[in-house]
């Protein structure tokens, strides 16, 4: 099998091109290794996404996830490395068994990696009977496991930075919302509470941003908003 990228899933582009780069390194370093899958599944987002270094193998992850069952769940359950010495006698997981002796592939080895909230697993496949009894504890561990360390940073990386450009946002109108929340007190005589409440109510009746609601009370200093303005009051 000559290697070929092949992704699945809404991950950024970076982390799916980690992946591949962790299914192709395996193969490099695994001798007996055919091939390989790597998958990370987010468990608050509820999304998975492959990478695989032949397009034949994604149909092995893919026939799992139909399923329900496979060395992908059998392992990420237990937390250990599941294999398949010989899938010709193996008794677990028939459709996926089925699939792999279609693709010609005899044995199989799956670790998995948790982190943070997301699930890794490597799936590594041979054409020979027994060829990767060694694999979960030689190089393809180790570079799965600075792998996934490496992927954990990067998305608490991106995290942080969506939150300092949420912050960014939020300063930047802050200006805007008080300047809306004053003209909106002078035109309903309220006071200041009530006047925020009604520009939260307009952006939640009308999908719009508050500080787009906001800017557009500055932007006509709340004329043609009395009647309306008023309807929204929640007055005691």
């Amino acid at each position: 099998m000559q290697p070929e990228q092949r992704y699945e899933g809404p991950e950024p582009a970076s982390t799916v091109r980690t992946l591949h780069h962790l299914a192709t390194q395996c193969v490099r370093s695994v001798p007996a290794c055919c091939g390989a899958v790597a998958t990370l599944s987010d468990r608050a987002e509820d999304h998975r996404t492959s990478a695989a270094t032949h397009p034949d193998l994604t149909a092995l992850v893919s026939v799992q996830l139909d399923s329900g069952d496979g060395p992908i769940h059998t392992a990420l359950r237990s937390g250990a490395p599941v294999g398949a010495a010989d899938l010709l006698t193996e008794r677990r997981w028939p459709d996926y068994r089925a699939a792999a002796l279609g693709s010609g592939v005899r044995t199989s080895v799956t670790l998995p990696f948790h982190r943070a909230g997301i699930d890794i697993t490597l799936n590594l496949y041979g054409f020979r009977p027994g060829s990767l009894k060694d694999a979960a504890h030689g190089p393809a561990a180790i570079l799965a496991e600075e792998i996934t360390a490496g992927l954990v940073r990067d998305r608490r990386y991106r995290a942080a930075l969506t939150e300092v450009d949420q912050l960014e946002t939020a300063l930047r109108s802050r200006p805007v919302i008080d300047r809306a929340g004053g003209i909106v007190m002078h035109v309903l005589s309220c006071d200041a509470d009530e006047a925020y409440g009604v520009l939260r109510r307009i952006s939640q009746l009308t999908n719009r941003r508050l500080a787009d609601v906001a800017a557009g009370v500055v932007h006509t200093r709340g004329r043609g908003l009395e009647r309306e303005l008023s309807r929204l009051a929640v007055r005691p």
